[in-house]
């Protein structure tokens, strides 16, 4: 009942995740990162809060995302309830939707992005916001999603990717979204040359992206940009 995506970007190490829901607190549940390593994006017909440990685990010990799903898929009697997207530091991207899951059920999977989500409104959704992702961060948004071909980040990405993700927001809602509207959203941002950043919108009654840009110029704004260049990056 979610629509999420996932990013690496295999040569900085930094990684991103986004999730939006007709429900509340998405943030609290759903979309993890963790810098140098992947991002996993837990949801379905009822989440597993544990995957994300299970999953980060995994890739520390080396696992790809295929076998870092597995591995928390096989040890789950609710697997057929769960829709569970992993992305390893490669940018490789894994998928797991049980059956019991909700259509309109929709995923797009490329290197270092993918975006998966139940209960759309349409089988457009995902594609839609991958599509304003690669846009918004690469240079050949098409060779990506024609050819599969690791995506060549511009080297402004960094400062933009925050940006980024919220027009992949929009697009997907656009789009259609979660077919029950969006009524909570969350991004986050982790990498090796500043400190994370963990947006969430718990509850909108209005415009979750009017709300997230709103929350991001106040993160943007040069007080809190002071405050974030002092603290550790690592």
């Amino acid at each position: 009942m979610t629509l999420s995506l996932l990013h690496v970007h295999p040569e900085t190490g930094t990684v991103a995740s986004l999730a939006a829901t007709g429900s509340v607190a998405v943030g609290g549940y759903v979309n993890h990162c963790w810098r140098g390593l992947g991002a996993c994006a837990t949801q379905g017909l009822a989440t597993n809060p544990w995957y994300p440990g299970g999953v980060r685990r995994g890739l520390e010990r080396g696992m790809t995302a295929q076998q870092a799903l597995d591995d928390v898929i096989v040890a789950d009697a609710g697997a057929a309830r769960r829709q569970c997207l992993v992305m390893d530091a490669a940018g490789r991207a894994a998928l797991h939707t049980g059956t019991d899951n909700r259509p309109v059920v929709a995923a797009t999977l490329y290197p270092g992005v993918a975006a998966a989500g139940n209960m759309l409104a349409n089988d457009g959704v995902a594609d839609a916001m991958v599509a304003a992702f690669l846009a918004a961060t690469c240079d050949d948004p098409d060779a990506v999603m024609t050819d599969g071909e690791m995506p060549r980040f511009r080297e402004t990405h960094d400062a933009e990717l925050l940006a980024a993700l919220i027009d992949a927001l929009e697009a997907g809602l656009a789009a259609g979204g979660d077919h029950r509207g969006c009524r909570s959203a969350a991004l986050r941002i982790e990498s090796f040359t500043m400190a994370p950043i963990d947006l969430r919108l718990d509850w909108v009654e209005a415009d979750p992206v009017a709300e997230l840009r709103a929350l991001a110029r106040r993160v943007e704004a040069e007080d809190f940009q002071v405050f974030l260049r002092s603290l550790p990056h690592r």
